[in-house]
C-alpha cells in the first residue's frame, strides 16, 4: 500500500531529504507509524509539517514516529514535532517517538524537549502505548546520559550518572541526583 493510498495527497510534499514511509497500526483506531529517513531542519520543515498535517486532517490522530533513520534533527524540526504533539493532544491524539538516535535525542534533551514527548526504544513498546500496554505507559528512556549546561557558565556537560564532579569550564562543583537535577556543590 503506498503512502498517498493510506493518506490522500500525502507525497504531493515529497522531499528527497526526508523519506517518509506510511504504515497503519493494527488493532488501533486512527493510529499511524511514520518512519523518517534523512534529516529534519529548517528547508525541510515546512514540507515535513504539510505532510503530517494531512495525516491529522485524514484522521490519524495516533501517531508513532519511528526515527531510526532520522540523522539530524534542527531545533526548528524540533518545533515541528512540537506543533503535532500540541495539535494531536487538542484532538484526543498523541504522538511517540521510536528508536531516536542519540546525537538525535542530544538535541532534544540540550533544548530542554526530551521531558515532553513520550520516546520509546522498541516499536512494540511505541504501539504498545497506544493499546494500553502497562508496560508501555511511561516512557522508557533513561535520565542518563544527561546533557545539560552547567548553572554558572553555561559550558556544554555531560553526567554518565549520579553524583557530585567539577565543570571543565569553570571548575564549580556539581551535584547530579537520580532524576537528573543539577545542583550547586
Amino acid at each position: 500500500m503506498t503512502n498517498d493510498e493510506i493518506v490522500p495527497g500525502f507525497d504531493i510534499e515529497k522531499d528527497d531529504s526526508l523519506k517518509v514511509e506510511l504504515r497503519r497500526i493494527e488493532g488501533v483506531t486512527g493510529g499511524l507509524i511514520l518512519t523518517l529517513s534523512g534529516y529534519i531542519d529548517t528547508y525541510n520543515s515546512t514540507s515535513f509539517q504539510k505532510r503530517v498535517s494531512r495525516a491529522i486532517e485524514s484522521g490519524f490522530i495516533k501517531l508513532v514516529f519511528v526515527c531510526s533513520g532520522l540523522n539530524y534533527v534542527s531545533s526548528t524540526g524540533i518545533g515541528s514535532f512540537t506543533a503535532f504533539l500540541k495539535t494531536l493532544k487538542s484532538l484526543s491524539g498523541d504522538m511517540v517517538l521510536q528508536d531516536l538516535q542519540p546525537k538525535v535525542f542530544e538535541v532534544f534533551q540540550l533544548l530542554g524537549f526530551s521531558q515532553f514527548f513520550n520516546i520509546h526504544d522498541t516499536i512494540e513498546e511505541a504501539v504498545g502505548y497506544f493499546k494500553g500496554s502497562a508496560s508501555a505507559k511511561a516512557p522508557v528512556r533513561e535520565v542518563f546520559p544527561l546533557i545539560f549546561a552547567c548553572p554558572i557558565c553555561s559550558k556544554k556537560l555531560k553526567a554518565v550518572k549520579s553524583g557530585r564532579f567539577r565543570c571543565s569550564e569553570c571548575k564549580t562543583i556539581l551535584g547530579v541526583d537520580n532524576s537528573g537535577t543539577i545542583s550547586l556543590g
